[in-house]
């Protein structure tokens, strides 16, 4: 673990100490994100770089009709991360505040809650996707072998749904305890399991697009099982010890927890889901264009997924530790984090831009295989990428502190402005004039660049720091809210 150690945590520790020494941020705060944060990047291209191996082995096994098919079904697939990442966010803000105030007692209830909600919400969600596959993928295209491929995918992976939200309530509450390493440990190992499991059931038996899906259920059941004992018995086997341990037995239906996850991971899954719910207009839209478009607009998401990661650690190393020092009523010290995160990832992000953007064209032909009509899309969508990731810094770190105060709602606007304002509009307008393929490389940068200005106003606006005094354990209520570390 120490040479991992190495790979991740140096190059973003460097760039750290650089902001600090330039006066950019506080040194002492850089150290404490960057032990937050690698972890979860870690976490972060672990997982996304499965799901381009998923894509660059489905199309080495099938061509370009099953990359569609599986980019057709992957909006559906992303309603799991919509259900269990709103459930997440509540946890994440209740789990941190109350762990900064030293209230473990309320950690059980918190955590049990979580887990029961996440439940209910996505075994409906499930059963849909059971019955109506072929339905559903068809709704965003008429291309027969396309809709086939996306369905067959889309009725496994739907079985993995509750297993996907309850392993992110699982990362959420050991990130809101300060151990993102030990989340990253069950996560990225269950990435890792999923490559292997692809390897076998693709190639191996043959299975082609529903191993690619089986492999993704499989490998999420295996994390909740080590969330689940680690969680209830302080450890688990190959992982180590947990930072907090809570009893499986008690009350997992206690109405004051419920609705105060309600309030706060509400809108943080109704963010999620505009984001998984502008995929269906969008590839409609770039189904029109055509299935080489489509294949590139899929090959673009994966890369600029692994290009994301920075903020899957800065996000929620800003809502662990802004959230803890609001549990302590240390309101200035909160916004100090946050102001802090935001400027490190964007360094952070700058970086990955011009990695991306001068290798842009060899990261394509990883999935192509050799030249094809969809690959000078697809590199022209990397280029729009380059630009939309450091706007994706500023919002994705802007974020952190709302969600830790239960300040959720502007973030969901903020969500919905940029797809719905901004990016399908755009997509849409090229897709009927000349603009052609240009609409989509702005679409991808309105995408990012409408929330990044909301969430950073409303950062700036202090509002949030109210807002969570409404979310605070009882242990705070009596503190000085203006307390400064």
């Amino acid at each position: 673990m120490s040479r991992l150690s190495n790979l991740f945590r140096l190059p973003i520790l460097s760039i750290g100490l650089l902001l600090a020494r330039l006066g950019l941020i506080d040194r002492e705060r850089a150290v404490e994100t960057t032990d937050l944060a690698w972890p979860r990047i870690v976490t972060g291209v672990a997982r996304m770089s499965k799901n381009a191996v998923d894509v660059a082995m489905v199309g080495a096994a099938l061509g370009t009709s099953a990359v569609a098919g599986v980019g057709f079904a992957g909006p559906f697939w992303g309603l799991a991360f919509a259900i269990g990442g709103g459930v997440a966010g509540g946890t994440i803000a209740m789990v941190s505040q109350r762990y900064g105030a030293e209230a473990y007692d309320e950690l059980g209830l918190s955590i049990r809650s979580s887990t029961l909600l996440v439940i209910l919400i996505s075994l409906p969600v499930t059963a849909v996707f059971l019955l109506f596959p072929a339905e559903l993928v068809g709704l965003l295209s008429n291309d027969a072998q396309a809709v086939a491929y996306g369905a067959d995918y889309l009725q496994v992976v739907g079985l993995g749904i509750p297993f996907a939200g309850l392993n992110l309530v699982g990362s959420r509450v050991l990130v809101g305890a300060d151990d993102a390493y030990t989340a990253m440990q069950v996560r990225a190992g269950g990435a890792v399991i999923n490559i292997g499991l692809n390897v076998v059931f693709i190639f191996g038996l043959g299975l082609g697009v529903r191993g690619a899906a089986l492999g993704t259920v499989l490998s999420n059941v295996i994390a909740v099982i080590v969330f689940a004992i680690g969680i209830t018995q302080g450890r688990a086997p190959l992982v180590g010890e947990f930072p907090v341990t809570i009893a499986a037995r008690g009350d997992y239906l206690d109405g004051p927890t419920i609705r105060d996850l309600v309030r706060i991971g509400a809108p943080v899954g109704a963010r999620n889901l505009v984001w998984t719910g502008a995929e269906f207009p969008m590839l409609a839209i770039l189904a029109s264009f055509g299935t080489s478009t489509v294949a590139a607009f899929v090959i673009a998401r994966r890369i600029w997924g692994v290009m994301n990661t920075p903020g899957w650690g800065f996000g929620l190393a800003s809502s662990s530790l802004s959230g803890q020092a609001l549990g302590q009523a240390k309101e200035e010290l909160a916004e100090a984090y946050g102001r802090d995160i935001i400027r490190f990832a964007v360094a952070v992000y700058a970086v990955s831009a011009i990695l991306v953007a001068v290798f842009a064209e060899q990261l394509v032909l990883v999935f192509t295989g050799g030249p094809g009509p969809e690959v000078p899309i697809a590199v022209n969508l990397l280029y729009a990428a380059c630009v939309a990731v450091l706007f994706q810094g500023v919002s994705g770190a802007a974020i952190g502190p709302l969600d830790a105060s239960g300040d959720t709602r502007v973030p969901f606007v903020s969500q919905l402005i940029g797809m719905f304002g901004g990016s399908i509009p755009l997509a849409y307008i090229g897709s009927v004039t000349a603009l052609g393929h240009w609409g989509i490389y702005l679409a991808f940068v309105a995408e990012t660049t409408i929330p990044a200005a909301i969430n950073y106003w409303r950062f700036r606006s202090g509002t949030w720091k109210e807002v969570s005094r409404e979310f605070r354990p009882d242990e705070a209520e009596e503190a000085d809210v203006t307390a400064v570390d």
